[in-house]
């Protein structure tokens, strides 16, 4: 068993926060460990939490929409959440929530590496930009921890709201352009220095 395959298993039986009680499954994530692309949404759903897949819902259906349409394979991406676990009746996470999870993100990254990751919605982005808004942020590339990161709304919104809908589809469009330009991810800060960042950051 290797690295990756030892953090899903971590993952799969993880206690850590009171998230654990509740859930059907746990959700690691789905996608190679060598992906470019890394997506990171917010937490599982109802679908998520049965099947223990990320984006399998009507958001996901969205979402492997807008992947193709950008000329992506689901299959060369990897999909994951900042919670893994999904939290109750869908209710947003909490930070202690968030803060449990964090090393199993963190560790992610190191791992897979990515060139660009692409948050979804904007509990993905205050882990990389803490203290902004999306509508401010949103489709424009930065580099962040020496990596592309690239904020985006979730996929939801446009469920919620059929207006960004078109919105979504234009800033996707943009993601294998900046995985082309994107410069070798650097090594990444050890984590406890990721955290007082977070912590800072919020």
């Amino acid at each position: 068993m290797n690295r990756f395959e030892e953090l899903t298993k971590r993952i799969q039986h993880c206690t850590d926060c009171p998230l654990s009680r509740t859930r059907t499954n746990a959700v690691p994530g789905d996608g190679p460990s060598s992906a470019d692309i890394m997506m990171i949404g917010e937490g599982p759903g109802f679908h998520e939490d049965r099947q223990g897949l990320p984006f399998v819902g009507p958001a996901g259906r969205f979402l492997n929409e807008l992947i193709t349409s950008s000329g992506l394979r689901r299959q060369d991406v990897f999909i994951t959440n900042v919670v893994k676990c999904r939290p109750p009746n869908n209710r947003d996470p909490m930070p202690g929530e968030i803060q449990a999870c964090r090393k199993h993100l963190d560790e992610q990254i190191e791992i897979i590496n990515p060139k660009v990751i692409v948050t979804l919605g904007r509990f993905s982005m205050a882990r990389f930009i803490p203290g902004q808004t999306i509508g401010r942020v949103r489709a424009k590339a930065r580099q962040v921890e020496g990596r592309t990161i690239y904020p985006m709304y979730h996929p939801a919104a446009a469920l919620h709201n059929g207006s960004l809908r078109s919105v979504i589809e234009d800033d996707f469009r943009a993601i294998p352009s900046l995985v082309e330009q994107a410069l070798p991810p650097e090594d990444p800060k050890p984590p406890a220095q990721q955290l007082d960042m977070f912590s800072q950051g919020r």
